[in-house]
């Protein structure tokens, strides 16, 4: 759907080109459009965590097998956790960025409500944990970086995940991925919600996309415990620091990539070329590393978040 911002953009292009083919003066229309477009781009940066809280669910926001199609040449679905079975809220497999193999794992949400009980609204169980685990050990095994993608409210939290070890299999995540000898890239690419985004999660950087936000717990959680109202979720949302701008200013993430206008969902192909591009520049930067100043690079990167110097 079009929005103001590139229909100003038309408006002004058909102008001047109406403006040079018929030999009229229409500086001050097309100056009046210009001084509109310049207020609407500012406007449109300006958002509200809560705004951006929203753009970050929007249903129609790319996912990461979007993305995949887009950002690899070749990619290579693998399934299950060789314990109990596949879970469908993360998908992963081997894929071709630029001349680099990598492994990619991430977060799935789904387009449609049938597809989003379909993917568990990309909350997953302990099986997608197990998988993400098993996929990240052949990486290192191979010798192959690996990317995650992460958009999720958080694990799924129904008796069956807990009967099969949710908090275990997360937990060994950390652990595992804290000592992984590859360099693990690390995007935010909608929601990043609690323990179900840092399972996949701990990587050698962490990036965010412009509108995606981060953080412990959902707003609505936030508000229901600290305001004992859970309507007052907009409010919470100001306290939270969850916005890609406010966690680069405390050095918890180490990049934000810019999104179009109104959001990655405005121009999919873009908002793909973009993150290609950031994951390429940065793996050729641990081209350099060898593998035990990789794992320090990620050591020292976690050991220096939360500190305050006087």
């Amino acid at each position: 759907m079009e929005n103001n911002i590139d229909r100003l953009r038309k408006d002004i292009k058909n102008l001047k080109e109406i403006s040079k083919q018929n030999k009229l003066d229409l500086s001050d229309k097309i100056c009046y459009l210009e001084n509109l477009l310049e207020e609407s781009i500012i406007k449109s940066r300006n958002l509200t965590p809560y705004d951006k809280v929203s753009i970050s669910r929007d249903i129609n926001r790319p996912k990461t097998l979007d993305y995949i199609n887009i950002i690899t040449s070749s990619f290579l679905e693998l399934q299950g956790d060789r314990y109990f079975g596949d879970d469908k809220a993360i998908v992963g497999g081997i894929g071709k960025i630029g001349k680099h193999s990598v492994t990619i794992i991430g977060n799935q949400k789904g387009n449609s409500t049938k597809e989003n009980i379909y993917r568990n609204f990309g909350m997953a169980k302990p099986e997608g944990y197990r998988k993400a685990l098993r996929l990240m050990k052949q990486a290192e095994k191979f010798g192959r970086p690996i990317i995650t993608f992460i958009d999720t409210s958080g694990a799924f939290c129904g008796v069956e995940a807990e009967e099969r070890g949710e908090g275990e299999a997360i937990a060994k995540n950390l652990k595992e991925m804290s000592m992984l000898k590859v360099p693990i890239i690390s995007i935010v690419i909608g929601e990043g919600g609690s323990g179900g985004a840092l399972g996949i999660g701990v990587g050698n950087e962490i990036c965010m996309l412009e509108n995606s936000v981060y953080s412990v717990i959902s707003p609505e959680g936030l508000s229901s415990i600290l305001f004992k109202d859970s309507s007052k979720s907009k409010d919470a949302c100001e306290y939270m620091k969850m916005t890609a701008k406010d966690l680069k200013e405390f050095n918890i993430i180490d990049n934000i990539i810019e999104e179009p206008l109104g959001g990655a969902q405005n121009d999919v192909k873009y908002m793909g070329e973009k993150i290609k591009e950031y994951i390429i520049e940065r793996l050729n930067f641990y081209n350099n590393l060898n593998k035990d100043e990789i794992v320090e690079h990620r050591y020292n990167k976690y050991r220096n978040i939360g500190r305050y110097f006087y």
